[in-house]
């Protein structure tokens, strides 16, 4: 989505792990719900164990959503050409 995001909940976080000192975190997220104006992430971040390399755990997972906005910080449409998650360009 082009322009402004703002977050406006977040639904869900729970920390499964804790994370270490030298630990090499990934964040990965998925779109989960495109509205009229609000999207839905979901977000799984993993930790590749300092000592452990290797080794990855889950530490975290959350839900989040975003209200698209204009200028003046007001919720403005999505775009309903947006691809669906997963999807391929082209």
């Amino acid at each position: 989505v082009d322009g402004r995001m703002a977050t406006v909940a977040v639904n869900q976080f729970i920390f499964k792990q804790p994370v270490r000192v030298g630990d090499i975190l990934s964040f990965f997220a998925e779109v989960t719900r495109i509205g009229n104006t609000s999207i839905t992430v979901q977000v799984e971040v993993f930790a590749e164990r300092f000592r452990a390399q290797g080794r990855y755990v889950k530490v975290t997972e959350a839900s989040l959503t975003y209200v698209a906005i204009d200028e003046a910080g007001k919720p403005r449409p999505i775009p309903k050409d947006l691809p669906a998650s997963g999807s391929q360009p082209g």
